[in-house]
This record gives C-alpha cells, structure tokens and sequence, in this order.
C-alpha cells in the first residue's frame, strides 16, 4: 500500500480499512485529503484480496466538512482553479460510490457538509448514538452541490429540503429516522461489533454477484418499470446465472458445501 499523510490504509482479512486521520482539524477536507481518499479507494478497488471496505476516523469527529484555512485558499482561486477544486472532490464522491465493492461508513462522531457526502455516498452506515449531522454550507453562504447527489438519493427530497435550508445539526436518531444510517449502537466497542457482524455477511456472498448488485440498483434506481427496465434486468440475470461464479454458487446450495469463495 502507498503511504499517505492524511489517511491511514491496511488489509486485514478481506477488509479494506480506510481511515481519516487528520484528528487535529476534525478529519475536515482539504485538498490533500480528498487526493488521498480517493487513491486509497482505488487502491483497494485494484486489490483482489479486498472484498468489502470500512470508511473510518481517528479522534472525536468523523468528519468536519470543509477544512476552514482550505476554503480560504479556494476563495481566492481563479474560477477556473475553483472549478478544478471541485471536480476533485466530485470525482472522490464519484469513486466511493461507484466502487465495486460493499463499502460501510463507521460513523464514531459529528459528521458536517462533505462528511455526510461521504457516508452518503457509502451502501452501509452505522454510528453511535451521538453522532451529530449537519448540511451546514448555507450558513457559510454556499450550497452542498458536490454532494446532492448522493445526500438526496439516501435521505430523499423532501428531508433534504429541510437540512440544506435550516442548516441545523440533527441527531443520529433523526439520521436513523430519515435513513442516512442503517443502525445506531451506544458506543465504539458496539460499533466495532456490529461492523464486524455485518462484514460476515457481506463476505459469506459472491463478490462478483455484490458488484453486479451495486451496478443494478444504480441503473434501476430512479428508472420508470417499462419494458426497456424489466429486458434490461433479465439480461442482468441471464448474465449473471451463467457466470462461473453463479454456477458455483448454485451447486453449492445444492450440494450443502460452502462456495468456493467462502474462506475456510
């Protein structure tokens, strides 16, 4: 793995572990951390031993959002510089979320404006009970445009409307309530536990059936059910049972052994 600055990386097992360790600035962005993020993302999309990764934070807070000296140097950047700056952090959004294997959001703090962008952008979250959220840009004067996407497709439009105009912090029973977390448990021993329980699921399934999972719901989500939806998803599954992966896992339900990429 590369060394980084800003970020810690490991393997252990089939986990990819990608932590935020910047604990002195709340593990806010700049633009050293966002470079980071999304090569460490890479790297572990590139390795065959990584089957499911952990977004994580050292110290008290998940993420911060923007780094307050970052945006400083943003603002006084050409708008064309501006533009670029941006694009990096849409093209980290971009990689989290498109990555092809599970990925969980292990959510130990406050998380504010591109902090819940992150665990947004993630298919599984789960945080303690004071976990703190907001989608504070428009108390700044700026808008949470970079992460809309992902924020609206996990907490929908309408709870959208209300954090990204009051701006005010919510709860993570509230996070729980409006569905940008899976799970909430008391502390960080718990959480530790309930990643770890749900690692073992995620890794009793096919990895190639989980990518293919991921590729599905982004094509589908959204989408009317018309006949160009419901041809598309039989081609997926004639694919898909044809595949090596999905002959094996078939007889192995059939014949009562473990499939072939269940560790030992």
């Amino acid at each position: 793995m590369s060394e980084y600055q800003s970020i810690l990386t490991e393997i252990d097992g089939n986990v990819g572990i990608l932590t935020l360790n910047r604990a002195q600035r709340h593990n806010a962005f700049d633009e050293q951390l966002i470079a980071e993020i999304t090569e460490g993302l890479r790297e572990f999309e590139a390795d065959a031993r990584v089957r499911a990764v952990v977004l994580s934070s050292t110290g008290k807070s998940f993420c911060a959002g923007a780094d307050l000296n970052w945006m400083k140097r943003v603002a006084g950047c050409t708008p064309e510089e501006n533009l670029l700056d941006a694009k990096r952090l849409a093209e980290l959004l971009s990689t989290l979320n498109e990555l092809s294997k599970p990925t969980l959001a292990r959510v130990q703090g406050p998380a504010y404006g591109g902090g819940v962008g992150l665990i947004a952008a993630c298919d599984i979250a789960i945080g303690t009970y004071d976990a703190v959220f907001a989608l504070s840009e428009v108390k700044l004067g700026i808008v949470p445009a970079v992460i809309s996407p992902y924020v609206l497709a996990a907490i929908g439009e309408r709870h959208s409307r209300r954090y990204m105009l009051t701006a005010e912090r919510f709860s993570a029973a509230e996070a729980y309530r409006i569905g940008l977390l899976h799970e909430l448990v008391p502390g960080e021993e718990q959480l530790d536990e309930a990643i770890a329980e749900i690692l073992d699921s995620l890794l009793a399934n096919g990895p190639c059936a989980q990518a293919e999972c991921k590729a599905l719901i982004r094509i589908v989500a959204g989408q009317p059910i018309d006949a160009e939806t419901i041809d598309e998803t039989a081609r997926r599954i004639t694919r898909v049972r044809a595949s090596p992966e999905g002959r094996e896992g078939l007889a192995a339900f059939l014949e009562k052994r473990q499939p072939n990429w269940v560790a030992d």
